[in-house]
């Protein structure tokens, strides 16, 4: 059930029977010369909508925008400041806590939003709780990063193995083939890639990693390889939400 799909009688509908709701969280940001820039939303949103079909639960919008800065030295990326996405974060859940919302489940699909997220977490329990809002307390939040689910871990380590890498890999680049074929972009990928070097400002990360990608190797990725990540990490996560529910 979309939330951005539904009317406002629907959605109280649904809150006589659950207080739970998934939001689909990424980033628009480059991803090598070969990937979507909106990889990162377009994965996080197709497999929290079929996580939301398999638990019955109601997904809210993607939210496309994530903390990217490192990333701003490319063309097309677009990014919060860590101070903004929280006071966004907060205001997105307080809006969905007035309506009767208590658990919030975020399926996420880029690294650099996982510190800025759950800061927001701890910023979200102290405003509700300094309002004195009802039922504050039942307030829960929680970040599943589909990418880092053990049985999709395991299928990107057998399939490409030290190629995965950690930005641009072949993994999130497989959703997006599967997801959008006729987007499937091709271009040259050097055999020399950036990897492990840590993480700055942008113009240090650009120096680093030239063409985007973080020792990984996109080209290796297929359409078929994205359908296996899809369905293993709408079933492991899936189980997550269901027991994040009803966990106190």
């Amino acid at each position: 059930m979309l939330l951005h799909l539904s009317t406002w009688p629907e959605v109280e509908t649904y809150l006589q029977t659950s207080q739970g709701i998934i939001l689909p969280i990424g980033s628009t940001e480059q991803h090598g010369p070969s990937g979507l820039i909106g990889t990162d939303a377009i994965c996080a949103e197709t497999i929290a909508k079929g996580v939301g079909e398999r638990t019955q639960a109601m997904v809210a919008p993607t939210i496309n925008v994530g903390m990217a800065l490192h990333h701003t030295g490319f063309p097309g990326t677009i990014s919060l400041r860590p101070s903004t996405m929280i006071l966004f974060i907060r205001d997105y859940i307080t809006s969905l806590v007035k309506a009767g919302f208590h658990k919030f489940y975020f399926i996420n699909g880029h690294g650099g939003n996982i510190h800025t997220l759950r800061a927001a977490f701890s910023e979200i329990y102290t405003y509700l709780e300094e309002l004195h809002y009802p039922h504050a307390v039942r307030v829960r939040c929680q970040v599943a990063n589909w990418f880092m689910c053990s049985s999709v871990y395991k299928l990107a380590k057998e399939l490409y193995g030290d190629e995965e890498g950690s930005h641009a890999t072949p993994s999130e680049v497989a959703v997006t083939q599967f997801v959008y074929p006729e987007a499937i972009k091709t271009a040259f990928l050097s055999p020399e890639v950036g990897k492990g070097h840590k993480i700055y400002g942008s113009i240090d990360f650009r120096r680093r990693y030239p063409d985007g990608r973080m020792g990984s190797n996109p080209a290796l990725a297929t359409k078929e390889h994205g359908q296996q990540f899809y369905h293993l990490a709408v079933e492991e996560l899936s189980q997550g939400y269901l027991e994040f529910l009803q966990g106190d």
